[in-house]
């Protein structure tokens, strides 16, 4: 994932080195006479670069003062809920089941993204996400591939599989995602999302609603 922008970062860390050597060179009294005096001050200021990278790597990154310009990617940490609209024809009937009501868990960090999709009957779980930013091209994707692993309860109506999911990130601050995804099973289908909470849910709520999740 390309999780920082290089020449932005640079600058940033510049700044925050210079900062730091001015205020350890004030609070210990240490005059700057020569290059070891400097060096020494530097050795001292290392520490606290070191801790507020923890705290960027940590918490920081997902702070909107530090969105597009430092960080390219947006914070979609949490739960988002919605509908699939599949594709799929019933193989008697030729009927395309109505909206299927979907959940969405992301697990993000600094440097890592991870996408745990669940409906009535299904759950599925990433092996692979990453974004794709492009703010030149007005491109702001998540995409991911995942395993498929249907409810027991559902044999006759689908089989474990593979997928691959490609979402929209829609708003600088964003609350919806719009996506399509492609199976092994040669299903595709539409998904759009809303942003719930922060809190990753890892059971369906009492609210959730449930459709037969037939073909996905």
């Amino acid at each position: 994932m390309k999780n920082i922008k290089i020449r932005p970062f640079a600058f940033f860390m510049f700044c925050l080195f210079a900062i730091c050597f001015v205020a350890v060179a004030f609070v210990t009294a240490t005059e700057v006479r020569d290059v070891w005096s400097a060096l020494k001050i530097a050795y001292q200021t290392m520490p606290i670069l070191l801790i507020v990278w923890f705290v960027f790597v940590l918490h920081a990154w997902q702070w909107p003062v530090f969105s597009n310009w430092l960080v390219p990617f947006p914070c979609l940490d949490g739960t988002w809920h919605g509908h699939i609209q599949t594709t799929w024809k019933h193989p008697e009937t030729g009927e395309v089941p109505g909206p299927i009501p979907v959940l969405l868990t992301i697990r993000q960090t600094f440097c890592r993204i991870s996408c745990v999709m669940r409906t009535a009957e299904m759950t599925s779980r990433s092996y692979f996400a990453d974004f794709w930013i492009d703010n030149d091209e007005q491109v702001r994707k998540l995409a991911y591939c995942y395993t498929s692993t249907p409810s027991v309860l559902v044999p006759d109506r689908s089989q474990p599989h593979d997928g691959a999911m490609l979402f929209e990130i829609i708003g600088q601050r964003p609350q919806k995602l719009r996506g399509n995804y492609w199976t092994t099973r040669k299903t595709t289908g539409e998904v759009t999302l809303t942003f719930r909470c922060r809190e990753r849910l890892e059971d369906l709520p009492s609210d959730f609603g449930s459709h037969p999740m037939k073909g996905k």
